[in-house]
């Protein structure tokens, strides 16, 4: 029973540690900084991940600007995208606080491991608001929540293909009717990215219902947030990471808190349905489509076989539109999704 108390008191000991070391950091008033520190968690199972913090303030005050990427581990254009921007960011340049998470799941990323962290076999991206003394990954879903996101203006959660993901490149948002001023700023910004395709997902969430993803937890929480995705099959792309990088350099430089040349494509397209293909069986999916192309409504996009070859059924089109991300490598699991069409292209 003592052993246990101590065991708790220690959790809480750091927890308090880490959440004050980040306030501490970020209510500093000296100006323009930049400072990098960890921020630790640990759970009762003696698990322990400690994420990489760095925040920037410019010479003047301003709106505070966070972006995450690394929340799956093998994603990795963001999480270089976020080093080079790291070492570019000058803060006489810059007006306001850009607050980085370029690594939040490092468990992940040093393990190797696709959407889940290997400490805990759970999936920070499904995990928010968090818990704040759950496992290692609701812990850190928790910091997110109510320390990162509440004291931000601008959400930028940034994304690629995991492991088994080919995607198409695209800027998004979620058009939540409900709060309509901080819907059109994340659609600007999105606009403002320079990437080709905006994507607008739809928003229903009632106020008590967890928001599982982190974008959308910002969403929930009344915050301008958009996500980027760019990158693909576990690998580094130079394209996808320049990508990343141009579409943050204009978001902020569309906010007024950053001196750089904005730089856009010269049209994007609008894209305001999705629909989801998933697998009937576990087995091997064939199709000799990629993301970006466009399909026909019931035209055949793939085939699910067994492990003998044996065809056990084919995949169509519901719309007519474009493969926005599908899966890349053979294997699939039953009920798992294996591609997204959008369309409503406009």
């Amino acid at each position: 029973m003592k052993k246990a108390i101590l065991l708790l008191l220690l959790i809480i000991s750091n927890f308090i540690q880490a959440q004050n070391e980040f306030e501490t950091n970020f209510n500093d008033t000296n100006r323009p900084s930049s400072k990098s520190f960890y921020v630790t968690f640990t759970d009762d199972k003696g698990n322990l991940d400690s994420i990489p913090v760095i925040i920037i303030k410019g010479k003047n005050t301003g709106p505070v600007f966070t972006m995450v990427s690394g929340v799956h581990g093998y994603e990795y254009p963001p999480i270089i995208a976020a080093q080079e921007l790291l070492n570019e960011f000058d803060t006489s340049k810059l007006t306001g606080t850009i607050i980085m998470l370029p690594m939040a799941n490092p468990s992940a990323f040093f393990g190797r491991t696709p959407f889940v962290n290997p400490k805990d076999d759970i999936n920070l991206n499904r995990t928010f608001p968090g818990y704040k003394s759950g496992s290692i990954t609701e812990r850190i879903a928790d910091f997110i929540t109510n320390e990162i996101i509440a004291k931000t203006d601008v959400f930028l959660d940034i994304h690629g293909g995991d492991a088994n993901e080919d995607l198409l490149p695209f800027a998004c948002y979620y058009n939540n009717t409900d709060n309509p001023k901080e819907t059109a700023m994340a659609k600007k910004l999105a606009e403002a990215s320079g990437f080709s395709y905006i994507v607008s997902y739809p928003y229903t969430l009632k106020k008590t219902e967890p928001a599982k993803y982190a974008f959308k937890q910002a969403v929930q929480d009344d915050k301008i947030a958009l996500s980027l995705e760019s990158g693909k099959l576990g690998q580094v792309q130079n394209e996808a990471v320049d990508l990343i990088k141009m579409g943050v350099y204009n978001m902020l430089s569309e906010m007024n808190m950053y001196n750089s040349e904005k730089t856009s494509a010269t049209s994007f397209k609008s894209i305001t349905e999705q629909s989801y293909l998933k697998s009937e069986y576990q087995g091997i999916f064939i199709s000799n489509f990629e993301a970006g192309d466009t399909v026909t409504a019931g035209e055949i996009v793939g085939q699910i076989q067994d492990i003998f070859g044996t065809p056990l059924t084919v995949l169509k089109a519901p719309n007519s539109g474009i493969i926005l991300y599908k899966i890349g490598t053979p294997p699939v699991n039953k009920d798992e999704t294996v591609m997204c069409i959008g369309y409503g292209i406009k």
